[in-house]
C-alpha cells in the first residue's frame, strides 16, 4: 500500500526576507491563473527558485490538494526525473509500474501546484514529464526554473529579470549586510558608492547575496574597487548553499558545462563585445575558427535560449548583451583559448568598417538609422579606439566618427578621442589629417579656437602634400565656420563659397550640402539678395538627394531670417518643419538651435509661459552637450540674449525660474521636440499637455506623498528602503523648486493628468 499524498506539500522554509519583485510575482500569477505552464528563465544566479518559491507560498491557499518543489540540481541521470518528481510528492517507490504512470494517477483529479526547479541540465526529460502530467492531470499546474525553456506546447515563458538598481537591488544589499553587520547604514555620504556597487553588479541577487558577506570586513568603497576581479571577490556566502552556488564563478562554470562546444566557443568571443551587438557584428566577428558565418545564428539563438545571451532593443534596433557577469566569465575562457588579440582585432576592424561605411554615405538616406546605429555602438566604439597596436585604423576610426561626435551629441568624448590618437600617431598620413579635420569641427563646436587654428593649419599643409581635393575642401569650410561663429560672417561668405565649389568639383552636390546651408545662413545675415536663395537651394538639393539633416539646418536658417524680417507666420512654418525632421534624429545639439529659434518666434506671440518652458528644454540640451549658444556667436548669441530678457520680464524671476525647470524635465532631444510642438499658437491657453520633470518611479513617490502618507509608510508600500524614498522626495523637491511637501503635494493635484 502505498503513502497517502501529502495535503501541504514540501516547500521549504525561507530563512531570508524576500525583497522587492511585486510586479514578478504578480505576472506569475496572472499567467498560471490562465495557462497550465509557466517556465521561468533567466541566467544563473538571478533568482529563478527563490521567485518560484516565494510565488508557491503565496497562493498554496489556492491549490487545496498541495504544493511541491521537485528539486532536480542534484539529479544527473534523465531517467531519475520521474522518480525525483514522484518521491517528492510523497509516493514512495516500491517498483512494479513506472513512477511517472503512478505520479500521473495520484495527481489525476488533485488541484496541485508542482515547481519544477533546475531543469536546465535535463530539459528533454522534463518536458516529457511536464507534457504527461498535464495531459493526465487536468487540475495540476507546472512551474519550472530552467536556463532553457522547455518546448512543449502549452508552454508559457517568463524571463526574471535582474533586479532594479536602486530600488530592488539596494534593499537587498542592506537587508543582507544587517545580517551580519548590523550597525550597516545606508547614507547620503555612501548612496551613490551603494548604487554604483549594485549596478556593477548588475542587479544579480546571487552576487549582491555574495557581495554582502564580504561587507563584514570590507566597506563599500573597498568592494566596489575591487569588483574587477569579481570572481575571486565573490566567494563564501551560505554553507548550505549548493557549491554552484557558493560563488560566482561556480555559478558561472555550472552554465559553462550545459553548453556545448560551439555555444562555448560563441560565449567566449560575443565577450569582445562592450554594451552589447547585432547579430551583423557577432557574425562578422565571430565567425571562423570552428564556427562556420552560417551557424552563429543557429548557436545565439541556443545562448539566448539558455539566457547565457540577451536578447535587448535599442531605440528599435533589435540587439542583444552579455551581463557584465557573463561578459567577464568570457573574457577570461577567451583569454585562455589565445585567441583574444585576434577577436579584438576583428572586433576593431568591423567597427571601422561601420563608421566609415555611415561617413562616407552620410549626405544621402538613411542618416536617422545611422545616428541611431552608433549610439547603439558607443560602447563598442570606445572598445575599439582602446587598442593600441595600430595607432593609423584607430586614427582612422575616430576620423569616420566624426557625425557621431558632432552630430549625435558626444562632443565630449569626441574631443577626448581625438585628442588621445592625434598624439599616439603623428606621422602625417591620410588617416591624420581627416582625424585633424574632425577634431577642428569638435574644437569649433566647443568654442576653442586655438585648438580648431592648430589643428586647420596642419590639416591644410597635409592636404597639399597629398594633393587631397576633398580634404582642402573640408578645411576650407571649417575655416568659414571658425569665421562665422566669430562673427566674422564678410571673411566668412567667400570661404564658404569656396568649400561648396570645391567640394561639387571633388566629390559631387552632397558633400556640399554643409557648407551650403551655411553659406545661405551667412548671406541672409548680411543681408544679400542671394541668401534665401541659397538656403531654399540647400532644401531642394537635400531633398532630391533623400538626405534630411542638412535639409532640416536649411529651414532653421530660413526661418530665423524670415524671423528677423517680421514674417511670423513663415518662420513659425519653416521651424515647425525642421523641427519635425530633427525629432527623428533625437540629437541635442542640433535640436538645441532649432528649439531655441521655436522660443524666439513663440514669446513674439505673447506665450511668455510656453517659451520659458521651451528655453528649460534648451537649457538642459546645452548642459548634456557641454555647450552653450555663445559658440554659435552673434547674432544667435545676441537674440538669445533679447528673448531671455523678454520672457523674464513678463514672467518674473521665481515664474521664470519655474517654467524652465518644468521645461527640463524631458529625458532627450525627441522629448523637447514633441513637448515643443505639443500646442499651437494660443494665449489664452495655459492647459497646454506639460511632460513630468519626474522619473516613473518619483511620480509614483509623488503621488503618495499627495495623499499624505509620511516616507516610511510610502517605502512600505512600494517595498523599498525608507532610505530610497528619502533620496526620490529630495530629488522631486529639488527638480521642482519646492522646499516642503505641501508643494509637492498641491502639484501633484494640478499636473496629475497630464503626467500618468
Amino acid at each position: 500500500m502505498t503513502a497517502p499524498v501529502s495535503r501541504t506539500g514540501n516547500l521549504p522554509e525561507a530563512f531570508t526576507s524576500f525583497v522587492g519583485r511585486r510586479q514578478d510575482i504578480a505576472e506569475v500569477r496572472r499567467v498560471l491563473s490562465s495557462s497550465r505552464l509557466l517556465t521561468l528563465t533567466g541566467m544563473g544566479g538571478v533568482g529563478k527558485t527563490r521567485l518560484a518559491l516565494e510565488f508557491t507560498a503565496a497562493v498554496t491557499k489556492t491549490f487545496p490538494d498541495g504544493t511541491w518543489l521537485v528539486d532536480l540540481a542534484p539529479v544527473r541521470d534523465p531517467s531519475a526525473v520521474a522518480t525525483t518528481a514522484a518521491a517528492a510528492v510523497g509516493i514512495a517507490d516500491l517498483g512494479g509500474r513506472p513512477a511517472l504512470h503512478r505520479l500521473a494517477e495520484r495527481l489525476a483529479e488533485r488541484q496541485a501546484l508542482i515547481v519544477l526547479d533546475n531543469c536546465e541540465h535535463l530539459v528533454d526529460a522534463c518536458a516529457e514529464l511536464a507534457d504527461a502530467l498535464l495531459s493526465a492531470c487536468p487540475g495540476l499546474r507546472l512551474l519550472a526554473t530552467s536556463r532553457q525553456t522547455l518546448g512543449i506546447a502549452g508552454e508559457h515563458v517568463f524571463t526574471v529579470p535582474p533586479l532594479k538598481v536602486p530600488d530592488e537591488a539596494v534593499e537587498l544589499l542592506r537587508d543582507r549586510v544587517c545580517a551580519v553587520r548590523p550597525d550597516f547604514r545606508i547614507t547620503d555620504a555612501n548612496w551613490d558608492t551603494v548604487t554604483r556597487l549594485c549596478a556593477e553588479l548588475d542587479g544579480l541577487p546571487l552576487a549582491i547575496e555574495l557581495i554582502a558577506s564580504r561587507l563584514r570586513t570590507l566597506t563599500v568603497e573597498q568592494a566596489a574597487d575591487r569588483l574587477e576581479d569579481r570572481f575571486a571577490l565573490l566567494t563564501g556566502g551560505s554553507r548550505t548553499a549548493r557549491p554552484r552556488q557558493r560563488t560566482l564563478r561556480a555559478a558561472m562554470d555550472w552554465s559553462y558545462e550545459l553548453c556545448s562546444p560551439a555555444e562555448r566557443l560563441l560565449w567566449s568571443r560575443l565577450a569582445v563585445f562592450a554594451g552589447g551587438f547585432g547579430l551583423d557584428a557577432a557574425e562578422d566577428v565571430c565567425a571562423g575558427e570552428g564556427l562556420p558565418k552560417q551557424e552563429v545564428l543557429d548557436v545565439l539563438d541556443r545562448l539566448v535560449v539558455q539566457s547565457v545571451v540577451l536578447p535587448i532593443e535599442h531605440e528599435g534596433l533589435p540587439r542583444y548583451r552579455l551581463l557584465a557577469t557573463v561578459r567577464d566569465y568570457g573574457r577570461e575562457r577567451l583569454a585562455q583559448s589565445g585567441e583574444e588579440e585576434r577577436l579584438m582585432r576583428r572586433h576593431r576592424d568591423f567597427h571601422l568598417a561601420l563608421a566609415e561605411r555611415i561617413a562616407d554615405r552620410w549626405y544621402g538616406p538613411g542618416q536617422e538609422e545611422a545616428l541611431t546605429r552608433l549610439r547603439a555602438e558607443h560602447a563598442n566604439l570606445l572598445a575599439a579606439l582602446a587598442q593600441d597596436d595600430d595607432p593609423q585604423a584607430t586614427l582612422a576610426l575616430a576620423a569616420a566618427l566624426r557625425f557621431h561626435w558632432c552630430v549625435g551629441g558626444f562632443l565630449t568624448e569626441g574631443r577626448r578621442q581625438l585628442d588621445r590618437v592625434l598624439a599616439a600617431a603623428l606621422e602625417p598620413t591620410p588617416a591624420r589629417a581627416r582625424a585633424l579635420c574632425a577634431a577642428s569641427w569638435v574644437a569649433l563646436l566647443q568654442s576653442d579656437r586655438p585648438a580648431a587654428d592648430r589643428w586647420l593649419a596642419e590639416a591644410e599643409e597635409l592636404g597639399e602634400q597629398q594633393e587631397d581635393r576633398a580634404l582642402r575642401a573640408r578645411v576650407v569650410g571649417l575655416r568659414g565656420m571658425q569665421a562665422a561663429f566669430q562673427g566674422r560672417l564678410a571673411e566668412a561668405m567667400p570661404l564658404f563659397e569656396s568649400a561648396v565649389a570645391s567640394h561639387t568639383v571633388a566629390t559631387g552636390k552632397g558633400s556640399a550640402l554643409f557648407e551650403l546651408f551655411q553659406l545661405g545662413a551667412v548671406q541672409m545675415d548680411l543681408g544679400d539678395p542671394r541668401g534665401r536663395a541659397t538656403g531654399r537651394q540647400a532644401v531642394a538639393s537635400a531633398e532630391a538627394q533623400g538626405e534630411w539633416w542638412a535639409r532640416a539646418h536649411a529651414l532653421w536658417t530660413l526661418s530665423c531670417h524670415a524671423w528677423r524680417q517680421g514674417e511670423r507666420e513663415g518662420a513659425l512654418g519653416l521651424i515647425e518643419a525642421a523641427l519635425k525632421i530633427e525629432r527623428g534624429f533625437n540629437e541635442p545639439l542640433s535640436a538645441a538651435l532649432m528649439l531655441e529659434t521655436f522660443a524666439w518666434i513663440i514669446a513674439s506671440y505673447g506665450e511668455y509661459e510656453r517659451a520659458a518652458r521651451i528655453l528649460g528644454s534648451t537649457r538642459k540640451l546645452w548642459r548634456d552637450v557641454g555647450v552653450s549658444i555663445s559658440a554659435f556667436g552673434p547674432p544667435l548669441d545676441d537674440d538669445h540674449a533679447q528673448c531671455e530678457q523678454l520672457v523674464a520680464g513678463a514672467l518674473g524671476p521665481e515664474g521664470y525660474e519655474r517654467a524652465l525647470a518644468v521645461g527640463g524635465g524631458s529625458d532627450n532631444p525627441k522629448q523637447a521636440i514633441d513637448f515643443a510642438l505639443g500646442g499651437g499658437i494660443d494665449p489664452a491657453s495655459e492647459d497646454t499637455a506639460i511632460p513630468s520633470p519626474l522619473t516613473r518611479r518619483e511620480r509614483e513617490v509623488a503621488a503618495l506623498v499627495a495623499t499624505g502618507l509620511s516616507n516610511r509608510k510610502i517605502a512600505g508600500k512600494l517595498v523599498v528602503s525608507p532610505r530610497t524614498v528619502d533620496f526620490h522626495v529630495e530629488n522631486i523637491r529639488a527638480k521642482l523648486g519646492f522646499s516642503g511637501r505641501a508643494q509637492v503635494a498641491a502639484w501633484w493635484a494640478t499636473q496629475a493628468p497630464s503626467t500618468q
